[in-house]
């Protein structure tokens, strides 16, 4: 580890520095000196080095003069102050000029030693740490996998796997994360049979909570608690799944006062017309058809299937005897968005505000069809990065930072996650079959059964059928669905892009945050 690590050290006093040398030289290391700020900037010139020691208290150029010529010539280098001083001021003015590090003399070798180790091979400490805790975890992982019983066990299995996908992507260990994505393939295996066996007791009340109960379980209460005084911000980003959220949340955690999470299930098909309707609705899909005809479009009808989530919604209302006023908005894009910034002090009167944002979505989709996106979200540390580039830019992140200001409270949701598709599986179907390649409602449907939940009698699963005779199939895991026509054409189009529809933990384990500001 040691071997071929350069250190410079600037100090007018280095005749006093040959115990520090020779213990560093014992250890391995290339040490060279410079008795004055020049000569050092003259050394820096011609060579790199991996550790930069500088004296604060130097005649001539400081040390603290010296900073600026010495990060312009090594941007890249940590930068160790030394001083005699233990003045706090030194120390916060060292600090704001970025060093890495500071140390009081007298130094020890060992407290040298000790700062090497952490400025220059933290990366190296932390890779080697995390992979060796990876390696613990991974059979007490799969034994969890294998002896899931409880829908509560997924949950934590999610989390365990998300926690570990972020983590491996930072120390970039293909190896690992090779290991890690044949992990989470087998438990969408055994995620999909579960659901299969447990799935219509969850639908009617013997499970988790799913979305088209959570705003009456979560927000509906708040809304008839006529002494509260906050108005509500329920923000719905659309196809937002739980690493992503894992992700955004470090960007605000430190603009609000609190942060509350609960993971709640999405219901199938894991689609934004079902998924989305049923969340505004508090209804299952069978239901929405039923009590509201009008409002609902199969899958083979023309139109947009989310047109009326707000007349949904207020019906919503009227079932539990609240009457309020509220707003609802549906974002597309930045112009939109910066518009409800600029509305914010008008909304913050409403005592309540639906906002959705698209974005991520639309990410997904233009990655099946634009180059460029596939080539920025190619997979999932890169699909996760533009994500979290989106909202660190975007008008959600300034809302919330300017909702930080006022008493008020936020939720964050989704409809849905997605799942990097991989595994083509060939079915048949005629001109009726609806399109979504995770999931398909037909007639005429032939399809290998031991690769998906088919479900005869939708309405046992809260569906509505279009037909007399109507048979739903769902994905599971990474696979998803290709007609025999155009085979290869339509796997070549489809494979590793980003789909929902189906069964997977990325799909239907969705996140439900709620969020006390300051």
């Amino acid at each position: 580890m040691f071997e071929n690590i350069k250190i410079l050290w600037i100090d007018d006093e280095v005749d006093l520095l040959n115990i520090h040398i020779i213990f560093l030289k014992k250890k391995g290391y290339n040490v060279q000196t410079a008795t004055n700020a020049q000569d050092a900037f003259d050394i820096l010139k011609i060579e790199k080095f991996d550790i930069i020691f500088l004296d604060e208290n130097m005649p001539g150029i400081t040390g603290l003069n010296a900073l600026p010529k010495i990060k312009e010539l090594a941007p890249h280098t940590p930068i160790i102050m030394v001083t005699k001083s233990e003045e706090e001021a030194v120390m916060d003015e060292a600090i704001g000029r970025q060093v890495a590090d500071y140390l009081i003399k007298p130094v020890k070798p060992q407290q040298i030693f000790l700062t090497i180790k952490k400025n220059v091979f933290q990366k190296d400490l932390i890779t080697e740490k995390t992979g060796t805790k990876f390696r613990e975890e991974f059979n007490k992982l799969s034994y969890e996998i294998n002896f899931a019983n409880a829908w509560q066990d997924w949950i934590e299995i999610y989390k365990k796997i998300t926690h570990w996908s972020l983590l491996l992507d930072e120390i970039q260990d293909k190896v690992l994360l090779s290991i890690l994505d044949s992990l989470n393939q087998e438990a969408n295996n055994v995620f999909g049979k579960y659901v299969k066996n447990n799935y219509e007791q969850w639908i009617y009340g013997q499970g988790p909570t799913m979305i088209f109960d959570v705003l009456t379980k979560e927000l509906i209460p708040i809304l008839k608690n006529k002494e509260k005084e906050q108005p509500i911000f329920l923000i719905v980003i659309d196809n937002l799944r739980f690493d992503h959220w894992r992700e955004l949340r470090a960007i605000i955690h430190n603009k609000v006062a609190k942060i509350e999470e609960k993971l709640i299930f999405s219901i199938l098909p894991t689609a934004t017309q079902y998924a989305r309707n049923s969340l505004f609705a508090g209804l299952k899909p069978l239901e929405i058809k039923r009590y509201f005809p009008k409002l609902w479009l199969d899958d083979t009808m023309q139109g947009n299937k989310n047109e009326y989530e707000n007349i949904l919604f207020e019906n919503l209302l009227k079932r539990n005897n609240i009457d309020i006023k509220f707003t609802f908005h549906k974002i597309f894009n930045d112009d939109q968005g910066q518009k409800i910034l600029q509305k914010l002090k008008n909304l913050i009167n409403y005592p309540l505000n639906i906002i959705i944002y698209n974005f991520i979505d639309m990410l997904s989709h233009a990655k099946t069809n634009t180059q460029m996106i596939k080539e920025l979200a190619k997979d999932e540390l890169a699909y996760r990065s533009v994500v979290k580039s989106w909202f660190k830019h975007s008008s959600i992140n300034h809302l919330i930072e300017q909702l930080s200001r006022y008493q008020a409270k936020i939720f964050i949701t989704t409809d849905h996650g997605a799942i990097r598709v991989k595994k083509p599986v060939k079915i048949i179907g005629d001109r009726e079959t609806s399109t979504n390649i995770r999931y398909k409602q037909g007639k005429n449907l032939n399809y290998p059964k031991s690769k998906v939940f088919a479900v005869n009698k939708p309405e046992k699963i809260g569906l509505p059928k279009s037909n007399i005779v109507n048979t739903y199939i769902f994905a599971m895991g990474n696979d998803f669905f290709v007609y025999k026509n155009n085979y290869h054409q339509f796997v070549n189009l489809f494979k590793d892009s980003f789909q929902h529809g189906g069964i997977s933990l990325e799909e239907m384990i969705i996140p439900f945050i709620k969020i006390k500001t300051h």
